[in-house]
């Protein structure tokens, strides 16, 4: 079944990106995962190549497109080439929905112009020592006063934490108003008081740099309050599907990559005399796969559209992430059970995907809390 969500505009896009890869990515990422964190200048040169701001307003640096299909083909790309550590769908996917949602007029002539060309690296911070999925549990405050807002508490878990120039920090502008209480700001580096931790140490991901972040009495202008004050939780249950969605993407593309790395491998290693592949239990393990895989990518072009159509719902996204991030820990596995003893050595390819696999049934909300999602929708 081909797929039939992308037109010549979309694929000249790929191209770019996938050259972008090939040139800049693939030949460093090693490197980058012995240091624990992708070079800056990674980002600027993705920024002079319109893969960053492509979703931003054309008066402000960007390409004007809000199209999906242009976010999938990002990481479908970055997927493909094991560049599991680039940052991209968090400033990408994730930031530029906020910022484009609820920034001023003033915000956007001051954030936008360098979110594009990747000289300001964001992330977002909501997750805490103590509270995970539980957005209504954090603790971090921020307290009026005067123009300013004082920042305290502590994040953790912080993807591009490390790199991050810019920062939306989910707090408490009311610690007695519940949901209603949350707000987000955004820390900027080199704000008094906004100290980040050291760069986490993960089984996977390990070019991704991930920090825990620290605010000791840090004054943000209320001029970086994104939104209403009190309205921090709406706007985070809103753009979660989207956050979801590229999960999913990701889980797609990394199913149909473990696959072809390991059918070509299945075809050539032998044993008693005859590719492995050729043994009934691989041919049904390769099949069951190939069959999953492509069910998943249905669904998941499907969601991508009904993103861009404003039609994707909440269950709806959090039964594609907990179903296509499930598959791709089940790809994992038994890809590399295919691939032997090899499979459990690190220059092979499918044991660093076995490992970055891992985190994705877990971040962007876990597995159990997607079926408690549609579980609920189901009125249940």
């Amino acid at each position: 079944m081909k797929r039939d969500i992308f037109d010549a505009d979309h694929e000249s896009f790929r191209d770019t990106m996938r050259s972008f890869c090939e040139k800049e990515i693939e030949p460093n990422h090693a490197l980058w995962e012995e240091a624990s964190i992708v070079p800056r200048e990674v980002w600027t040169k993705a920024g002079e190549l319109g893969l960053l701001g492509f979703m931003m307003p054309e008066e402000h640096g960007g390409g004007g497109i809000t199209d999906f299909r242009f976010n999938a083909i990002v990481q479908e790309e970055l997927t493909r080439s094991g560049a599991s550590g680039v940052g991209f769908a968090l400033h990408t996917d994730l930031v530029s929905g906020y910022l484009l949602s609820y920034t001023t007029d003033e915000q956007k002539a001051r954030w936008f112009p360098k979110f594009c060309s990747g000289e300001m690296i964001t992330a977002i911070a909501m997750t805490e020592p103590g509270t995970g999925s539980d957005l209504q549990g954090i603790k971090t405050t921020a307290v009026k006063d005067g123009d300013h807002y004082v920042l305290n508490g502590s994040k953790t878990f912080i993807s591009n934490g490390i790199n991050a120039d810019f920062v939306i920090v989910a707090c408490k502008t009311d610690p007695e108003a519940g949901a209603m209480g949350v707000s987000l700001i955004v820390v900027e580096r080199g704000m008094e008081g906004f100290e980040r931790g050291r760069n986490l140490d993960k089984i996977g991901l390990k070019a991704q740099d991930t920090a825990e972040m620290s605010f000791d009495n840090v004054r943000v202008p209320v001029t970086n309050l994104l939104g209403e004050e009190g309205h921090g939780f709406i706007y985070l249950m809103e753009k979660l599907p989207q956050e979801r969605l590229t999960i999913s993407v990701v889980a797609a593309a990394a199913c149909r990559a473990m696959i072809d790395m390991t059918l070509e491998y299945v075809k050539e290693r032998t044993a008693f005399g005859k590719p492995i592949g050729s043994f009934q239990n691989s041919r049904f393990t390769m099949a069951e796969l190939e069959t999953e895989a492509r069910i998943a990518q249905v669904f998941v072009d499907r969601s991508i559209m009904a993103l861009n159509a404003g039609d994707l719902t909440i269950s709806e996204a959090a039964m594609g992430k907990w179903w296509t991030t499930e598959l791709q820990k089940k790809t994992a596995d038994a890809c590399l059970q295919l691939h032997g003893g090899y499979g459990y050595m690190s220059e092979y390819p499918i044991s660093k995907a076995f490992l970055d696999t891992r985190i994705q049934t877990i971040y962007g909300g876990t597995t159990e809390i997607m079926k408690e999602i549609v579980g609920r929708d189901m009125g249940l």
